[in-house]
């Protein structure tokens, strides 16, 4: 009895097996397409375990074209000389001091940078500034006069190297102001108000702070003495400057007319359209590198003259004599006011 039922077990065992494996295939029928039976290959294992992502994706964006290096250098140069353009015709531009009258604060040859936004919107420069302008009337001689040439003039053109044919003076008397000299100790006046400007001017001005050329003064005449004089009210739009080395500069007080000058075909004021901006720095040479600011001794002059000076100047009364004048010297001051000097 044993044997048989053993072999019947063995004969059933293969059927089992094969209900197995047709109820595998059930299986996968009903819970998805059979891939040998469909004809279509089997996904492989990487894209199945990428799922939909993978059929998402964005194929990768072409390589950008880089241009050619001596392209770029073209273009970055142009953009360089834009930028330098108008840098310098809106903001700063480099000069240099073409003589000593502002010693000895800035030295012949120095390079000075001057910056144009303080005088934007109409504003104009105040007394004390150091500015740059343009040459109101032949102030300069021919050799100041002169420009840059070669290559210095291209540099100079886009702000890369100091330009010529400028002058650098201080500003001393704006629009309305009144300007005297001397007092007892020998400074000027600015609408009466005496102004002590020894911090910055060279140390022999002269006889007083602002003295004119002997050559213009005349008995009996509004140039009487070198340290006597007025002049104003400043008109409109127009500036009176000093250099800061009084003994040894062409500035306004130089381009007065003297007595015998009639009718007069000069000008001591500089125009405000004419000035190109502020000095803020001196940058070479580099040992001497410092910022330029407006001194405070201007900070106390009124903002226009009293009405005695006002009155004085339309009666044509002399201005007080410097110190050490003797009477001659105030008779002849006292001429020299009732000759009248020239305000304009």
């Amino acid at each position: 009895m044993s044997g048989p039922s053993a072999g019947a077990r063995r004969g059933r065992e293969p059927e089992a097996g094969r209900c197995t494996l047709d109820s595998t295939l059930v299986t996968s029928d009903e819970t998805g397409s059979h891939p040998e039976r469909d004809g279509t290959a089997a996904p492989a294992a990487d894209d199945r375990a990428a799922g939909p992502l993978a059929a998402d994706a964005e194929p990768a964006p072409a390589k950008r074209k880089h241009l050619p290096v001596w392209q770029e250098s073209i273009i970055l140069l142009a953009v360089a000389l834009g930028l330098a353009i108008l840098i310098k015709a809106l903001f700063v531009q480099a000069f240099y001091i073409p003589s000593e009258s502002m010693e000895p604060g800035l030295v012949k040859n120095d390079r000075i940078l001057v910056q144009k936004v303080s005088y934007w919107f109409g504003r104009t420069p105040q007394r004390g500034d150091v500015v740059v302008f343009q040459d109101p009337d032949q102030w300069l001689g021919p050799a100041d006069a002169q420009a840059p040439t070669g290559l210095a003039s291209v540099l100079s053109k886009i702000g890369l190297y100091p330009t010529g044919g400028h002058l650098v003076k201080r500003v001393v008397g704006v629009e309305g102001d009144v300007i005297e000299c001397c007092d007892d100790q020998g400074r000027i006046l600015v609408n009466g108000e005496p102004v002590d400007e020894s911090d910055y001017l060279a140390s022999d001005p002269g006889a007083c702070n602002a003295p004119i050329d002997s050559s213009m003064t005349a008995r009996g005449t509004a140039f009487a003495r070198p340290c006597a004089w007025r002049i104003g009210p400043i008109p409109s739009g127009k500036l009176f400057v000093l250099g800061d080395n009084r003994g040894n500069s062409a500035d306004s007080r130089a381009h007065m007319c003297g007595p015998e000058e009639d009718p007069c075909t000069k000008s001591p004021w500089v125009a405000t359209d004419l000035v190109v901006g502020k000095v803020f720095s001196l940058i070479w040479p580099r040992d001497r590198w410092r910022w330029i600011t407006r001194p405070e001794v201007f900070s106390d002059v009124p903002d226009s003259p009293p009405a005695e000076l006002l009155d004085e100047v339309e009666k044509g009364e002399a201005p007080r004599p410097a110190a050490g004048a003797g009477d001659g010297d105030r008779d002849e001051a006292q001429a020299a006011g009732r000759a009248g000097l020239p305000g304009s």
